[in-house]
């Protein structure tokens, strides 16, 4: 019985909220592991069984197994939303995780990499896809399930921008520099020729050697490869945080920062802020020790 509506649950959020499939295949797993948790603790199938003291019980389950304070407000917050999703649906007549309170989480700076890191991996000899990469996860800030599902009509040359789809289905437009310019425009020759050899019919932007489109997880790869070299821990985010942090250092408007990123709240963006800050002290007692 639960289980059915947790199934319902995902198509509402999917067809309604317009969430991402990584976002619908979380929620998945974090609402299955509940009531498994629930089966193995009383046997409960049963909405009306569920009480506060159960989701206690389980959030106890979680810190004992240590998972981490994010992992456990994002289970909590899975639960309590397919809750609420329930009651306004009259599906369950109370909501037993009213009032469960969640984690409170450290706010970590992101890790950013210097201009000059980056300008050290454009001299890497990087073939014509991995620059067209490397400039559009930096240079437009784009998540990397963004850039992997790119079509060649979301690149507009003569404009310079980028058009990308992003949480909840948002739909943005990002201008794009000269150097990114400059890589694509090498790489769609590289892309005609991968084209007429595997005869492709497809709009995706990226395309391997192998003729197959380019994934999240080769996209890792590339990343981590680089920081390697740099002997530093990055990931493909990690350009993004770089991206926001050099905007803002660099003049640009917190807002302005907000919309390219396509945070939903600018308390988001407004942690980039803090890098800056953090990173001019570093400079500052670095010149001065």
């Amino acid at each position: 019985m639960l289980i059915q509506y947790i199934a319902e649950y995902l198509e509402y959020l999917q067809a309604e909220r317009g969430l991402a499939q990584n976002t619908i295949d979380a929620y998945r797993r974090d609402l299955t592991a509940f009531c498994d948790f629930l089966y193995k603790l009383a046997d409960i199938d049963d909405f009306n069984k569920i009480t506060r003291l159960h989701i206690n019980y389980y959030i106890k389950e979680l810190h004992d197994k240590n998972y981490s304070p994010t992992s456990v407000t994002r289970k909590i917050a899975a639960i309590r939303g397919w809750f609420r999703w329930l009651s306004a649906n009259e599906i369950t007549p109370t909501d037993p995780s009213l009032g469960v309170e969640l984690p409170k989480l450290a706010k970590k700076l992101p890790k950013v990499m210097t201009v000059a890191e980056i300008e050290n991996i454009l001299k890497n000899h990087l073939t014509d896809i991995e620059s067209a990469v490397l400039e559009l996860l930096y240079g437009a800030g784009l998540r990397v399930s963004e850039l992997v599902n790119l079509e060649l009509n979301n690149i507009e040359m003569s404009s310079k921008y980028v058009r990308c789809i992003g949480k909840g289905s948002k739909e943005r437009i990002i201008p794009i520099g000269e150097k990114a310019v400059k890589a694509l425009k090498i790489y769609f020759k590289k892309r005609e020729l991968l084209v007429k050899k595997f005869r492709l019919d497809t709009k995706k932007l990226f395309i391997k050697e192998n003729g197959k489109p380019v994934t999240r997880q080769d996209v890792y790869v590339f990343i981590k490869k680089q920081g390697e070299i740099l002997k530093k821990h990055i990931s493909p985010h990690t350009l993004r945080h770089s991206f926001a942090t050099h905007m803002l250092e660099n003049g640009a408007d917190l807002r302005v920062v907000q919309e390219l990123l396509g945070h939903s709240d600018v308390s988001t963006t407004q942690l980039y802020t803090h890098v800056s800050k953090k990173r001019l002290k570093e400079v500052y007692f670095a010149i001065n020790n």
